[in-house]
């Protein structure tokens, strides 16, 4: 579709569907060339677009009406977003950029834009551990379990345990079908982590197996005391995923801080690290260990067992939980 007029109307002369205009503005921008550049952006673009026409969103479908306070409200969304385990720092300082390029290809100019990615999210974009992960200590994740069930946050107290003992994000733990798992554990030794899982990795052309052990056992059991009355998983029939974040986690974070945890992802962290140790029978990289200088095979070897339990597709994001190999 070609613009009426240069930058005159509705999306700036790019067409009447804000999910439309963004890649045709990119188009215009880049010419015949860089596919795989407007092909990245329009993919982010499109996740910018589903939030504006969202509840949480402005409900808005022309670019004239963004302004700054609105990325800005973007922004926020995408911190929450890390948070709650949903996407990585790379990912949400993408997604931010893409908005930005965007924005200014619509535009023609840069007086809208998140002035800082990195700043906005308040997040330090870095794809290797340097610091000990927090959590890797049971009887402080106990300590913490006990602290949120004395609160009645008994859900959370699971989720935690959950996090720790199976390396499940936080999303994952809440919609776990906590029936199947504990018959998965019963009776194979091993469970498949499936529900809440990013990018459509489930089913049985992704399966993700975690060997059952006697502390896996005791975080399923204290999952199954939690269970709301006529549910599968942590959230009761009648409650949302949005909803339960905002009025039951989000409020227990306080908790996790005031006991020294940052927050759910620390506990996928520790989780990683203890399977290096025992895979490699050397502490992780991050702890000390230098099993990926003595041994490099079996470090891979360790690497890839981790990435398969964590639920990820590349090798490379395991140095975001146990540290580099240098």
């Amino acid at each position: 579709m070609a613009r009426v007029d240069k930058r005159v109307g509705r999306n700036f002369g790019f067409g009447r569907q804000l999910s439309y205009a963004g890649p045709q503005a990119l188009k215009d921008l880049f010419g015949d060339g860089h596919f795989a550049t407007v092909k990245a952006h329009s993919d982010r673009w499109q996740a910018f677009v589903k939030w504006c026409r969202s509840k949480e969103g402005p409900g808005l479908n022309d670019a004239r009406q963004i302004d700054r306070e609105i990325l800005m409200r973007y922004a926020f969304h995408m911190r929450e977003q890390f948070n709650q385990g949903n996407v990585s720092i790379a990912t949400a300082q993408n997604r931010l950029s893409s908005v930005n390029r965007t924005m200014a290809a619509l535009r023609g100019d840069q007086y809208v834009k998140i002035p800082s990615p990195s700043k906005a999210l308040g997040l330090q974009r870095s794809s290797v551990r340097s610091d000990a992960p927090q959590g890797q200590d049971r009887v402080q994740v106990r300590l913490i379990a006990q602290a949120l069930s004395d609160r009645q946050q008994e859900r959370v107290s699971a989720i935690l345990l959950l996090a720790r003992e199976t390396g499940m994000r936080l999303r994952e733990a809440i919609l776990a079908d906590l029936p199947r798992l504990q018959r998965e554990a019963q009776g194979l030794g091993k469970i498949n982590i499936q529900d809440g899982t990013k990018g459509g990795r489930s089913g049985a052309s992704a399966p993700r197996w975690i060997k059952v052990t006697d502390q896996v056992r005791g975080a399923l059991d204290r999952a199954r005391e939690a269970l709301p009355k006529g549910s599968r998983n942590l959230l009761a029939p009648n409650e949302s995923y949005k909803n339960f974040l905002q009025a039951v986690v989000r409020p227990a974070r306080d908790i996790l801080h005031q006991h020294g945890l940052k927050g759910f992802h620390e506990l996928r962290a520790a989780y990683a690290c203890e399977r290096y140790e025992q895979l490699t029978g050397i502490p992780a990289p991050v702890n000390g260990g230098r099993g990926h200088r003595e041994d490099r095979e079996l470090d891979q070897h360790a690497r890839q067992q981790i990435s398969h339990e964590l639920g990820h597709n590349r090798i490379d994001v395991v140095s975001a939980y146990i540290g580099g190999r240098r």
